[in-house]
């Protein structure tokens, strides 16, 4: 690890720190978004003080982390990208949070990975507030009935809800709807905000922002 690389990555999550204190209180957490980042980069940032990571792929999670566990107890793995549901076990026992529930199948799978291993892992919701075809999450009109089977029938641990808004829409009405939507069904968890507006997502009131190229630089 070059002492540049460390350098400039230091500065920019105190600077993004910096900003994301300047904008809520009290600040949401800075989850960095280390998918297909080098080892090299990875350290800087667990030199700098980073503990909370997003990542998008179970496997490719389980090549960054699953070595580095021992080193950092403190660790804390959060899954940001669409899961299947026969990878549900792994997720479970290599993530501490799982973002990216958005069907009943994923809810049923996820309690019966959790009860094979013993491991309770908390889960947020993912929803679709742009209803784009394209993209995973629950369609708004059907988080009610999701959020009834994740926690009635399935005992799931539903922290929160998660988005992420179209790219050509401006992103505030989509927080603002999610946050809307959290505290209609009683959820305090609101993880939003990526790269180009995590200080717009922290006066919605997100708790946990997502920043990739931000904190790490260009891919």
């Amino acid at each position: 690890m070059t002492d540049t690389v460390s350098l400039t990555l230091a500065k920019r999550r105190s600077e993004i720190l910096a900003e994301l204190s300047a904008a809520a209180h009290p600040a949401p957490v800075l989850v960095a978004v280390s998918k297909t980042q080098p080892d090299e980069k990875l350290e800087a940032m667990l030199a700098a003080g980073q503990r909370v990571f997003g990542e998008n792929k179970v496997q490719e999670a389980q090549a960054h982390w699953a070595d580095r566990r021992a080193k950092y107890p403190d660790l804390e793995l959060r899954l940001i990208g669409p899961l299947q549901t026969n990878k549900s076990e792994d997720a479970v026992a290599l993530f501490d949070v799982i973002e990216t529930l958005d069907r009943e199948k994923l809810a049923r799978a996820l309690a019966k990975a959790m009860d094979k291993l013993d491991r309770r892992v908390p889960v947020f919701i993912q929803v679709n507030t742009g209803e784009e075809p394209q993209k995973a999450g629950v369609l708004p009109d059907d988080l009610e009935a999701l959020l009834a089977c994740a926690r009635e029938e399935c005992g799931l641990d539903v922290q929160g809800l998660m988005c992420i808004p179209p790219v050509d829409e401006p992103a505030g009405p989509h927080f603002a709807l999610l946050a809307k939507l959290a505290k209609r069904h009683g959820l305090t968890g609101l993880s939003m905000g990526m790269s180009s507006d995590y200080a717009v997502a922290a006066s919605f009131g997100s708790t946990h922002v997502r920043v990739g190229t931000a904190l790490f630089g260009a891919r």
